[in-house]
């Protein structure tokens, strides 16, 4: 291998990690998405932490890489308040959640060549997809741990979408969803549950072959919820919806990294009974689908066919984190979370809101509020 080659771990012995939260801009005047995000760059000329994503009505704060929660929180505070006070000077508005309520329109793609070539390849399908996501990143010592991790990960990809969903609404109607964001995304190439590999050396046959056919040009271009990164020695966990605050986005990132702590220090037969473990593809597939549709209260069906409640599943893991999270300490950000949970996360305060008023706007509005409420 080359240095330069695309499957070079370049693995960390630290525990580091990083955040990157894709952000609608919102017309100050009609709360419909506005396609933005150039004249926005141009007054972000100096900073590497604001990226534009693939449709010009998203802009993404992609974090450094940082050695701890608090040290993550403080970084992206200051970032963030930066971009919505600029943001505001042009008339956009800035907030978090994995869909739009109220757009109705196609996408209109950034116009930068990876974007363009995607908007080739998948015609519609590109600009249809007016999604917003939150993406964790979890240093990993090598590729095989990363690959280990992620067989591991995978199957808590029920807990995550169902803890971090933001997405009932699409296009101005209620989906009957939780999280209609993957919904969305289901129709592109390669998004969704990843396949379990072996280890490392699986990985790197899967991606040579795949470049050589012409299916991924790089790794970017696989979309999965959970992915290794080789050039930034990364796990990255993105099967989570954008969230509406600073505190609920550091807080998830929190337990994505608690997770992995606890799966890398614990094995399989030591877990309590409950706690998701490998499913066979459709059983996965199942238990994926009923988390979009209902969040903390789907069902979840286990190897032998018991239905059980994806809420008790989530309490269980909850339990066994605790200990985990203290030695990190993270209680702050979980007790944050597990209130989200019990009074209700996103998708549910988004339906609350319009079940009261009946009208869309006051939910983009709520979510323009609680992004600047969190700034303190």
């Amino acid at each position: 291998m080359s240095k330069d080659d695309p499957l070079i771990f370049k693995g960390s012995k630290q525990r580091t990690l990083g955040l990157e939260w894709e952000l609608q801009l919102v017309d100050q005047g009609t709360l419909n998405l506005a396609d933005k995000v150039l004249p926005l760059m141009e007054a972000f000329p100096d900073i590497q932490w604001i990226q534009p994503e693939f449709i010009q009505s998203c802009i993404e704060i992609s974090s450094k890489v940082c050695h701890g929660i608090s040290e993550l929180e403080a970084h992206v505070h200051a970032v963030l308040k930066d971009l919505c006070q600029r943001s505001k000077n042009l008339g956009v508005l800035l907030c978090g959640a994995g869909t739009h309520p109220i757009c109705q329109r196609l996408a209109l793609i950034t116009p930068l060549p990876r974007y363009l070539r995607q908007q080739a390849l998948y015609g519609y399908l590109a600009r249809n997809q007016i999604t917003f996501a939150s993406h964790v990143h979890v240093g990993m010592p090598c590729g095989e741990t990363a690959i280990a991790l992620m067989r591991e990960v995978k199957a808590y990809l029920p807990v995550l979408i169902a803890i971090s969903s933001s997405s009932p609404f699409w296009r101005g109607y209620e989906t009957g969803f939780a999280c209609y964001r993957q919904r969305i995304l289901a129709s592109g190439r390669s998004f969704g549950i990843p396949p379990s590999f072996a280890d490392w050396s699986r990985f790197c046959e899967f991606f040579s072959l795949s470049q050589r056919a012409g299916i991924f040009e790089n790794i970017d271009d696989i979309h999965w919820d959970i992915r290794p990164r080789p050039a930034l020695g990364t796990l990255e966990v993105r099967v989570m919806d954008s969230q509406t605050c600073l505190e609920d986005a550091i807080s998830l990132a929190a337990f994505v990294v608690c997770l992995i702590e606890y799966l890398q220090s614990t094995s399989e037969k030591d877990r309590p009974a409950m706690l998701p473990k490998p499913l066979p593809w459709w059983l996965e597939k199942e238990n994926y689908f009923q988390a979009n549709r209902a969040g903390c209260e789907a069902q979840y069906i286990d190897k032998r066919g018991n239905i059980l409640a994806l809420k008790e599943i989530i309490e269980c893991l909850w339990s066994e984190l605790l200990p985990c999270a203290s030695a990190m300490e993270l209680l702050c950000y979980f007790e944050h979370l597990h209130q989200r949970i019990v009074s209700g996360v996103s998708w549910q305060r988004q339906l609350q809101c319009y079940k009261k008023t009946g009208n869309l706007h006051d939910v983009v509005m709520l979510l323009v509020d609680e992004l600047w409420e969190g700034l303190g």
